[in-house]
This record gives structure tokens, sequence and C-alpha cells, in this order.
């Protein structure tokens, strides 16, 4: 495997209109979750992944298994929880405003997440660990599957790639605070957005909080700056790689997970840092352009088209 992730994945439903939700009666169904949403960028790139996690033995199981298990990443590790639901979500979509977002995951399978739903096998044939700082703050036992999944990781020297992704509907910035930077000082590549870095660290600057986490023992850190694109760093390195302009902006969710993708896509092919870098720039700019999480990453043929094919972002 190239790569292996492991999180919550949930069923989106989002209303064909645009209004608040009291008013909307016809919804489109599909699933989004950042950890299965990288798996499903790097799928489309032609890259080898497993996602690992718990769902419902339910329809909205069925129907998340299968959809992502469609896109080409290996679902093998899924289990299905006889007494736990899937969890759903809602996208409220807003006129000249990022959409709103209601989930409905508490108590869902993916939470009751433990540490004996990972195999060593699972994880010892990979290139890269991902992990995300959203499956620790579901419980007490999805933060100890994933210091499971770490030290497997560890011990059969996996690089481990760490997206803080706060989510602080699930949990207080201390604790969030605590408990990611503890993951973070375990793990080789963070990829942290501007605000989680500074929240993290306490650091205004992607220098500065680069440095602290390269400090604790990583070896590249990506700072995620929004349209004006990223600045990574490592031992030798530094340097600011400039966002892609997209001209109109149709929904914004997923793009940090595409952004992730194209950075993982990159160190694979074995491309230089900056190279991989302004590759997640590209996948998060597709994802841009798209309602929905996962609808807009594009193929490898997008990214080198054919002289025949047109890049709806040259």
């Amino acid at each position: 495997m190239d790569v292996v992730t492991l999180g919550e994945t949930m069923v989106l439903f989002t209303p064909v209109t645009t209004s608040p939700l009291r008013f909307s009666a016809q919804f489109e169904k599909s699933i989004g979750g950042a950890e299965s949403n990288v798996a499903i960028a790097l799928a489309r790139l032609g890259h080898s992944v497993r996602w690992i996690s718990r769902l419902g033995a339910d329809e909205f199981g069925l129907y998340t298994r299968n959809y992502i298990r469609g896109e080409g990443v290996d679902t093998s590790g899924v289990i299905f929880d006889e007494e736990h639901p899937t969890a759903v979500f809602f996208k409220e979509r807003r006129t000249m405003q990022e959409p709103k977002v209601y989930y409905y995951r508490k108590g869902s399978a993916a939470s009751h997440m433990t540490p004996d739903d990972i195999r060593e096998d699972q994880i010892a044939d990979a290139s890269y660990l991902h992990i995300t700082g959203i499956t620790p703050a579901l419980s007490n036992t999805c933060r100890e599957t994933v210091e499971h999944a770490i030290a497997l990781a560890k011990k059969n020297s996996v690089p481990i790639v760490f997206d803080p992704n706060i989510r602080l509907k699930l949990w207080s910035k201390e604790e969030a605070r605590e408990t990611l930077m503890g993951i973070a000082a375990q793990c080789d590549i963070i990829l942290p957005g501007i605000e989680e870095g500074e929240i993290l660290t306490g650091a205004a600057s992607p220098e500065e909080m680069s440095r602290i986490f390269i400090g604790q023992g990583a070896r590249l850190v990506v700072v995620k700056l929004g349209a004006k694109g990223a600045y990574y760093r490592t031992e030798e390195e530094e340097a600011y790689v400039p966002g892609i302009e997209v001209p109109h902006i149709v929904d914004p969710i997923g793009a940090g997970d595409g952004f992730a993708a194209g950075v993982l896509s990159g160190l694979l092919q074995k491309r230089g840092i900056r190279e991989a870098v302004m590759l997640g720039n590209r996948i998060g700019a597709y994802a841009l352009t798209v309602a929905g999480d996962v609808e807009g990453y594009p193929y490898r043929e997008q990214i080198e088209p054919r002289s025949d094919h047109t890049d709806i972002l040259r």
C-alpha cells in the first residue's frame, strides 16, 4: 500500500436548493470524511490506498463502504458494527457564504473504534500512515486507536503524516492542543492550516510554528495558507509556494484533504518537496470547483493532460 488511513466517514445530505435547512425538502446524498477524502483523492491519482474504520451494519454503512470501495480504495479493514449506527451530516447551502455543516455523529459506529480493530499487517506494508486530529476527538477509545496505529507504524518504520484538522465542535481548544501536540511529536510530516498551527503552537507566523514542530521531531511541515498557497519547512530548506487562482469557488470543504493527497502523491512519486506542495495546491484547487467533499478531486489524466484534453484550471 502507498498510504493507509483511518477515521470516520459519514453520509452527507445536501439540499438541492439554497436555503436554511428548515425550508429544504429534497436532498442529494453523498459521503464525507477527512481520511476517506484523502484516500479517494489518492486513488484517483493512481495510488494504492487502504481505509480502516467502523461503520454501522445498516444501509448507510453499506452505502459508504460501497462508495469508497468503488473509488478503488481497499476497504478490507472496515468493520460493520451491529450495535451503533453510521453517522450522518447535513451541509446547508448559503448564498455568498461558506456552507454551514450540521453533524449527527454522537455514539456512531466509528466513535467506538478500538485498538483491536487494527492489525499490524494492515499498516506494516504502507509507505505512509495518514492520520488526522478528528479521530482522537471522537472518543477515548478512538484516541487509543490512533496511538496504537502510530505505535505500529513506528515499529515497522512507516512514516506518519498528520493533519490536525481541528474540530472545536468535538472538544475544547485546550484539550485539542494537549492531545494533538502529543500526537504531532510522534509524526514525521505535519500539515496544519495556519489557524490550526496557531492554536497548537501559539505562534502567529508559519515560520515560527514550523520551527516548533521541527523542534519536536517532524521532518517536514507544510502550513496551508488558503488562497495564498502554502509554506513548507524542513531542517535544510524552507519556502512559500503560491496558490492557484480559482475563478469561482463553489465549495471549500474537502480542499484541505485534497491538498494533503496532492502532497502525498508528490512525495510518493519522489518529486521534490516544492513540487509536491505545488501538486497539493493544485488538487486543493480542483476541489474548490465542485460541490461536495470528494466530487471535485481530479484523476491523473486531468493533472497530466493529453494534448486533446482540456484542463479546467489551466
